[in-house]
């Protein structure tokens, strides 16, 4: 049997932790979660999941686009550059307005971008789409 993928969730509302995390799992994923920026970083080093779900506003000093720009712009990140990130935020933007430098200067383009609360469906495809399945 192959192993499930793993998804690291990064968001400071717990309810929203909760409930996307008994989600994912329902559909069979290996869930782990961090609710700070902070947190998020270290988890993704250690457990180098297979895809990041990031809320982009977070009440901690590390907010989700700056995750994005240290896991994917930064030397020490270097070893999960790679993993997929999905960037979920209340804020009803497309990502092109929502970061309007990054057609210019690649920063902090998400992989996907998707807003709460979320579309299940919409959401899971989104999900095995960025997980190749």
């Amino acid at each position: 049997m192959a192993d499930k993928a793993k998804i690291l969730i990064i968001d400071d509302d717990e309810d929203y932790l909760a409930s996307t995390r008994s989600l994912l799992e329902s559909e069979g994923y290996d869930v782990a979660v961090a609710t700070s920026g902070h947190d998020g970083l270290e988890a993704a080093r250690a457990s180098k999941p297979d895809l990041i779900v990031l809320d982009i506003m977070m009440e901690s000093p590390v907010e989700g686009y700056t995750v994005v720009q240290a896991l994917k712009f930064h030397d020490e990140y270097g070893d999960v550059a790679e993993i997929p990130v999905v960037m979920v935020s209340s804020v009803k933007e497309d990502p092109s307005s929502r970061f309007p430098m990054a057609a210019e200067v690649p920063m902090i383009m998400p992989d996907a971008y998707m807003t709460k609360p979320l579309e299940i469906p919409k959401f899971l495809e989104c999900v095995r789409k960025m997980l190749g399945a």
